[in-house]
Parts: C-alpha cells; structure tokens; sequence
C-alpha cells in the first residue's frame, strides 16, 4: 500500500501539471481498478450476491467516503503549492480512525503504537509549518477541501470495516464500491459535458498507470484494513507514504521543500518505522 500510494500521487501530480481534467483523472484511478478486482473474484471463486441492505451501505461509502472525498482531494492537490501539503491533512484522519476502532470495534492500541501515531502526525505537520512560496495555480482554497477528504476518507476506513464485521467480503466491497463510484464520475462528466478526444495520446498511458496504481493501493488497504489489529495502523502507514511523495514530489517537479519539510520527512519516517518493526 505505501509503495502503491507514492507511485500513485506522483502520477496525479503529474497529471494535474499536464492539465488533465479532474473528473478523468478520478475516473481512471477509480474505474480502471474494477478490471483487477474482477479477475481477482473469478480467480477465488468469490460470490458478489448481497442482500440490499449491504448493496445501500456501501452505496453509502462509494458517495461519502470514496467519490466526494477523492474529487477533493484530487482538485486540493492541483492548487497546492506542494502535493504533500494537502495528502498530509486529508490523510490525518489516522487519530481518527484509531481512537473510533477502539470504542466501535473493541480493537487493541499499544502504548508503541500511539507514540508511533503520535511522531507521524506531529511530524507531518512539520511539512506544512510556515509560510510556503506558493506555485503558479496554487490556491489557498487547498485546506478546506484536504479537510473534506479528512473526514471522508475516516469515513471509509470505518465504514469499510464495519462492513466486513457485518459479512461484506473485501470482493464485494472493492467491486461493488468501484461501480457505483464509477458511475458517478461518468455522470458529472456527461453533466459537465467534457470531452475524452480532448486528451493526448499520452495522457492516456498517464491515466492508466494512475488506475493501477490505484487499483493496487486500494486492494493492499483494504485488505490491511481487515486483517490489522487496529485500522489505525494501516491509516498511519498510510499517511506516512506521505512524506515519501513529498520528497518524489521536490526531486521530479521542483517542489517546494525547505529544511523545515526536511525535518518533518525524517520525523514521519522514524515513527513509521517505530510502528512497524518491533
């Protein structure tokens, strides 16, 4: 998931440098993933029957914790002066989540593990810290929508999780997840009336690799998701792969990244690796 997550972001980055249109850029790092999970359901044999009150929560998550959180997160990253800068609010939602998994799904937090936490928030917001040379299309509208994928994406893990306690199978979650969201992004873009031949023939390879990037990091996390001790983990982990796009970020773009973003990097990485290895 963390590897996934860097080559993920970066790509985006890259994506938002070339002008690509949002809504195709969602659309490949949401859609394009079904293809996976669907090879990956016939090779296990999974079974997609569910009844409708599951097929409605995940509709729920597909809406509130996956499509609206990602278009703001995605148009957060575009007017950020640095694309790190917006993941590491949006992705905070990791003290969230750990406290909420402890009250919801009696989940174990070790005293390693909240020190490990606690370095990676705090040093996360290291990387933010100070006044930053803003970028030519960079907008201070930024913050407010990494908060709404802050919230959303909390959301996601939660409700993902519940709805493995309640019998949803990750393949279920995954593929019914991808169709609904897909769908949304195929009706704002009918709506908003963009046209696919506007794109360059190599726009098209950057969207496909933005969709398995996508398709690896959201299979690799769900899947941590069920398996760990604590969704807080995961989310930790998550938010630390941060500071590596950050960097990626300033070595391929020019990005801005001060001795103040230096500090930080190394802070999160230590706490990841606190949190980690034992």
């Amino acid at each position: 998931m963390f590897i996934a997550s860097v080559f993920l972001y970066v790509s985006i980055r890259k994506a938002a440098l070339l002008h690509i249109p949002t809504e195709y850029v969602n659309l490949a790092s949401l859609g394009i993933p079904f293809f996976l999970y669907i090879t990956l359901t016939i090779q296990n044999h999974a079974s997609l029957s569910i009844s409708p009150d599951k097929l409605l929560l995940i509709f729920g998550l597909s809406l509130f914790g996956s499509y609206i959180p990602n278009v703001t997160s995605l148009k957060s990253i575009k007017f950020a002066p640095n694309p790190g800068y917006s993941l590491i609010i949006s992705k905070s939602y990791v003290v969230l989540t750990t406290l909420v998994a402890i009250f919801l799904f009696h989940s174990q937090l070790t005293m390693r593990a909240s020190i490990a936490i606690l370095i990676i928030v705090l040093f996360s917001f290291f990387i933010v810290k100070g006044k930053s040379k803003h970028t030519v299309g960079s907008k201070p509208i930024w913050l407010p929508l990494s908060l709404v994928s802050f919230f959303g994406w909390g959301l996601l893990s939660i409700g993902t999780k519940y709805a493995f306690s309640q019998g949803i199978t990750i393949y279920q979650r995954l593929i019914y997840l991808s169709i609904f969201v897909t769908s949304f992004i195929l009706i704002e873009i009918r709506t908003r009336k963009i046209k696919l031949n506007l794109l360059h023939i190599n726009h098209y390879f950057l969207l496909l690799a933005i969709g398995v990037f996508s398709a690896l990091f959201n299979y690799f996390m769900t899947l941590s998701i069920d398996l760990a001790p604590n969704i807080g983990y995961v989310n930790a982990i998550n938010a630390s792969s941060i500071s590596a796009v950050t960097v990626a970020s300033a070595l391929i773009y020019k990005d801005d990244l001060s001795l103040s973003k230096m500090i930080g990097v190394l802070g999160v990485t230590g706490g990841l690796l606190l949190l980690i290895f034992k």
